[in-house]
């Protein structure tokens, strides 16, 4: 995932550290192994080579992330979407790694044509894609991970937990000095006047997407790594960041992306609709801080 995890836990009495780094480590190769677009051989891979229209049968990581990926890319409408492989590359924020210069808006149109998510079809654990789209689960892949690994403590008995993978967290239980998992939201470089968000990781999760983490710049214009996959542009609506709580990161993760491509006016109305914690940071037309009623509830 070209990113780093760590992990703090409470060790029950016999277990053993090296142990559970191990089932970590274990669980985070089989995730690579299945999701990783970086590298050729993995299933994801796989199937984005597959022949339009044939079917293929999903491995377990596969298929949640892609089944959560299309729910939340249905839910807002397309702002998400997990088959943005093509566009993503086109802008240099894939495998094939970064350009120098915008792509032409010829071949933008071009590779909007094949209709993203929407042809990707999926019936239980199979699935096809119906136009030569792609997947590319980096907008909730680490969710995922970080979800992953702690179902992994749990099932080993460690209920006490603090999982983090690129700056997303999943706490549960506990410290052993009887606090709750406190964290604060990732700061964001422009607005370093804003009032730190700090919550306690009880059974929730924190996914952060922001525009100042890959970018590129030509001719005086910066273009963040979020893409709009309705237009095929950068994200330009003057959202600096957006940060979602949620009892499961994945959904944590996917909804940072969306309600970022969403902007403030869209974003904020569909997270208040379906109750989303949010907290969004904007540019424009001035510096400002929204928050969501969810997430004024949980911090008071």
């Amino acid at each position: 995932m070209g990113t780093r995890w760590s992990v703090r836990a409470y060790l029950e009495n016999r277990m053993d550290a090296a142990d559970v780094q191990a089932a970590i480590e274990a669980t985070l190769a089989r995730i690579v192994d299945e999701l990783s677009h970086w590298r050729s051989d993995t299933e994801i891979n796989r199937f984005n080579r597959s022949a339009p229209g044939t079917w293929q049968a999903l491995m377990p990581a596969l298929d949640r992330v892609l089944a959560a990926g299309l729910e939340v890319a249905h839910a807002s409408a397309g702002a998400f979407d997990p088959a943005i492989g093509r566009l993503a590359a086109a802008w240099g924020f894939g495998p094939e790694g970064r350009h120098a210069t915008p792509p032409e808006p010829r071949r933008i149109a071009a590779l909007l044509a094949p209709r993203g998510w929407r042809a990707i079809e999926r019936r239980g654990q199979f699935a096809r894609r119906t136009a030569d789209v792609t997947l590319d689960f980096s907008g909730i892949g680490k969710g995922y991970a970080v979800d992953a690994v702690a179902d992994t403590l749990g099932r080993i008995g460690i209920g006490h937990r603090l999982v983090e993978i690129g700056g997303e967290l999943n706490g549960a239980g506990i410290r052993d000095d009887g606090q709750p998992w406190w964290v604060d939201a990732e700061p964001h470089p422009d607005f370093a006047d804003a009032t730190p968000l700090r919550v306690a990781l009880h059974g929730l999760s924190i996914a952060t997407s922001g525009d100042y983490r890959r970018w590129f710049a030509h001719d005086g214009q910066r273009y963040a790594h979020s893409i709009d996959p309705r237009t095929g542009m950068p994200v330009a609506n003057g959202v600096a960041s957006v940060t979602v709580l949620h009892p499961h990161c994945i959904y944590a993760d996917a909804w940072a992306t969306a309600l970022t491509v969403l902007g403030p006016a869209a974003g904020m109305a569909l997270a208040e609709k379906r109750g989303l914690a949010v907290r969004m940071l904007v540019r424009q037309p001035r510096p400002a801080e929204l928050i969501s009623p969810a997430l004024a509830a949980i911090c008071g």
